[in-house]
């Protein structure tokens, strides 16, 4: 977790994803690279406008771009952070972009960081976008944390893993290993009602004790609940402040009709989370 992405853009949770950001760089001497984000031009007008894209409009993305950067900077210099350029001192930051970045850009040019820190989508207007997570979700190849929409007190001291066997949470877990191996406690946690073929969650923990991880495996009843409510039930249970899971072990469109772990986790949790596809 060396390298760190963060998208900027005026949404709702903006300073948790900036807070929770450096606490990551903190903890692992991290460089924080910013950059300025905006919604995919479809997602703002008809198919035929980029014949009539204006140099006003093109200016208003360059507004928002420098908005964007000076916002960041000013986080970054209160918070004591130096930039890159001065040498090797970290935590540090840098900048990227004169103009924003659409959501379909966040993927690609997140493949070369170890993370992109997002904030949690939300369904109110002003709130961060479910396209920009799943752009970075499904086309960098690499973690994204989701930040709460109130900032973290800490990162990663004490870690949930969402076992439920599949090949999505087993990668995840594969790429968490640097925070797991910083944590101070690590529960590889099942739902009792939501398991499904594979390696049983105390195998996992054993052999996440093998790596000198503190890895203790807990079963969980949903009680009724959907599986999204009883994992974020079992975490807080256990004091967890990350919640490590892989995304859409159910397919999207499952999930957009029947819904699911994934869609309940992204709309509720209130601790970062951990995810992969």
């Amino acid at each position: 977790m060396k390298n760190i992405l963060v998208p900027i853009e005026s949404h709702s949770s903006v300073d948790s994803v900036l807070q929770t950001a450096l606490l990551i760089a903190r903890r692992f001497d991290g460089y924080i690279e910013g950059m300025p984000l905006g919604p995919d031009l479809p997602d703002l007008v008809a198919f035929d406008m980029p014949v009539s894209w204006t140099i006003t409009d093109q200016n208003t993305w360059k507004e928002m771009a420098d908005e964007a950067h000076a916002r960041f900077e000013a986080f970054m210099t209160s918070q004591g952070v130096v930039p890159r350029s001065t040498g090797s001192i970290s935590p540090c930051f840098g900048w990227t972009g004169e103009r924003s970045f659409g959501d379909s850009q966040i993927g690609s040019y997140g493949r070369i960081f170890d993370c992109t820190v997002l904030g949690r989508p939300g369904a109110d207007r002003g709130d961060p976008r479910m396209a920009t997570a799943e752009a970075a979700l499904f086309e960098s190849g690499r973690p994204i944390i989701l930040a709460p929409p109130i900032a973290p007190k800490v990162f990663g001291e004490t870690v949930v893993i969402a076992w439920n066997q599949s090949m999505e949470t087993a990668r995840a877990t594969a790429m968490a290993m640097s925070v797991l191996r910083r944590a101070s406690k690590v529960f590889v946690m099942t739902i009792d009602e939501f398991r499904s073929e594979g390696p049983t969650g105390d195998h996992l923990a054993e052999l996440l004790q093998h790596n000198g991880i503190a890895a203790e495996y807990v079963v969980r009843g949903a009680k009724g609940r959907n599986s999204g409510d009883a994992i974020l039930r079992g975490v807080e249970a256990l004091g967890g402040d990350l919640l490590v899971k892989g995304a859409y072990t159910q397919s999207r469109l499952r999930q957009m009709f029947f819904g699911g772990a994934t869609s309940h986790i992204m709309a509720n949790a209130v601790i970062p989370v951990f995810m992969t596809s």
